[in-house]
């Protein structure tokens, strides 16, 4: 009996695993992009915002409560700060890359973020 339920949880967890999406692209501010209905790179993710997206290929995809709070921690703890606000890496915005499932249309559930 232990063996079936052991199987019956490693299928399950495989096949949750199998669902999950992968997204790269640029992490932006949700609420500033809402707010200019364009893709402006003014909208770009910094240590003080507290909703994101992810903007692949044109299209806004934002995150769910989780990958906000997963999003902040990433950004907050990232290693390759730039000291320099105008050095061509800063101007080139956040790059992230996002595994999670579509919840939605435009949603993303968050399992992990990667941010460079």
């Amino acid at each position: 009996m232990r063996r079936i339920l052991t199987v019956c949880a490693f299928a399950a967890v495989m096949s949750t695993l199998a669902l999950a999406e992968t997204w790269t692209g640029r992490l932006v501010d949700a609420t500033c992009m809402e707010q200019q209905k364009t893709m402006t790179t003014g909208c770009d993710a910094t240590s003080t915002t507290t909703m994101f997206a992810v903007v692949v290929s044109g299209k806004t995809y934002r995150f769910d409560d989780a990958g906000n709070t997963k999003a902040m921690e990433a950004l907050k703890s990232r290693a390759d700060r730039e000291a320099n606000p105008n050095s061509p890496a800063a101007k080139r915005g956040i790059a992230a890359k996002v595994t999670g499932s579509k919840d939605g249309d435009n949603t993303i559930k968050v399992e992990e973020i990667d941010v460079q």
